[in-house]
């Protein structure tokens, strides 16, 4: 009995038969958005081969969300929220099919796939806090937790599996059926939500316009178990991100060996499965503080570590450590999120979540670049590292709040399973 609290908790998928069918959806449709990143970045590759172009694909992922976040939150918590992710999804549907037909009937110049890729993303940035907002109305408080873990770890299998699908089906039928395929995948997510109840945000709707992205920000100011749980997930990745770092690490340090650089980020993706499949460790706590703290400061410590492993097998272990980390620092700050927050302002704290998650490590995988191009890699890695264990420590030491969180929050209203 006491190995199987320790696994991942599936209770959620059990008793809950609308939250089943939603995480079976959006599952599906995971594996259809990371087959389309590959055969994005193939097809504008093949376009232009120019790196510029490819990161310019990261671009345009993330600008929408960055810019219209905050207005797409206040969306959520004005409208059904069951409404508001199928017009979102049904929207990034809609893109997936014009990639595929431009894929069959003639490629587009790589400013226009580039152009479908920020559309979507647009549609994302309502669709992802609209989906956030799914666990805790759909499950009980003490289920939350392990509602975030089943999340996380459809979420990593996407990651695992989903771009190797896309490359063996862009090396066969090409760009335009690995389109069509993601097209077809949100016809699951649409398929998942559609029996949802309606989902309203609350007695009081938000207020109109700039006013009511002021609440959601003070809101966030003005709350320490909030602001620590997103400064702690900004301050990890913005310090640490170790990313555009592998291939000059793999340089440096192991031979340029392209077998190890193709393991990094499978080692990192590999610790947070284990750490999904292993969730029931820490999603029972009464409180996620000290578990979001914790595996923060040693994702800082892991990838310091990193930066000064003798051999690549040292290495991939520290990277898996860092990915198991990760996780338990994902689902213990989203617990945290998703507990504190009233109904009525959760979209605008889940799109501050989503923009934070978006935006960290592009700056920091920039961060470790320019570090890295004026010293080394390892002095990049090694640094970032540190300076995260330290910034985790300010943010534990700044907020006693986390030490003595409260055990409820205002309780959202659960359908019948």
């Amino acid at each position: 009995m006491a190995v199987k609290r320790l696994l991942l908790d599936v209770t959620p998928l059990r008793s809950s038969s609308p939250f089943r069918r939603v995480w079976i959806g959006q599952t599906l449709s995971g594996f259809g958005s990371q087959m389309t990143l590959v055969a994005v970045m193939f097809q504008v590759w093949q376009t232009t081969h120019s790196t510029a172009w490819t990161g310019a694909v990261g671009l345009a992922q993330a600008i929408p969300l960055i810019a219209f976040g905050l207005f797409a939150g206040l969306l959520v918590d004005r409208s059904d929220r069951r409404t508001l992710y199928l017009l979102a999804t049904a929207g990034q549907a809609g893109c997936s099919f014009l990639l595929a037909l431009q894929g069959f009937l003639g490629h587009l110049p790589a400013a226009g796939v580039i152009g479908l890729v920020a559309a979507q993303s647009f549609f994302v940035g309502g669709a992802g806090p609209a989906a956030r907002t799914f666990v805790s109305g759909l499950l009980p408080e003490q289920q939350l937790a392990a509602g975030l873990a089943l999340n996380r770890i459809a979420f990593q299998g996407a990651m695992l599996i989903g771009p190797a699908l896309g490359g063996l089906i862009v090396a066969g039928p090409g760009v335009g059926c690995c389109y069509l395929l993601d097209a077809l995948t949100f016809a699951a997510a649409l398929c998942g939500a559609f029996r949802l109840p309606r989902m309203r945000p609350g007695a009081e709707p938000a207020r109109p316009g700039l006013r009511g992205v002021r609440d959601g920000l003070a809101f966030l100011i003005r709350t320490p178990a909030i602001r620590a749980a997103l400064l702690t997930d900004l301050t990890t990745t913005v310090l640490s991100m170790p990313i555009s770092l592998f291939p000059l690490i793999n340089a440096e340090r192991f031979g340029s060996d392209p077998r190890a650089l193709g393991l990094f980020l499978t080692a990192i993706a590999a610790g947070g499965v284990a750490a999904s499949l292993l969730s029931g460790a820490f999603t029972g706590l009464p409180n996620h503080a000290p578990a979001m703290l914790a595996a923060a400061a040693a994702w800082g410590v892991a990838l310091a570590l990193f930066g000064l492993a003798p051999n690549r097998w040292l290495g991939l272990a520290l990277l898996t450590l860092a990915g198991a980390a990760d996780t338990v620092c994902v689902i213990s700050r989203s617990t945290i999120i998703q507990t504190h927050t009233p109904s009525e302002l959760l979209g605008r704290v889940s799109a501050a979540e989503q923009m934070v998650g978006q935006a960290g490590p592009d700056i920091g995988n920039l961060r470790g670049g320019l570090v890295a191009a004026s010293t080394s890699g390892t002095t990049a890695l090694v640094s970032g590292g540190l300076l995260c264990v330290a910034a985790v420590a300010l943010i534990g030491a700044g907020t006693p709040e986390l030490r003595r969180l409260p055990t409820a929050s205002p309780s959202p209203q659960h359908p019948a399973p």
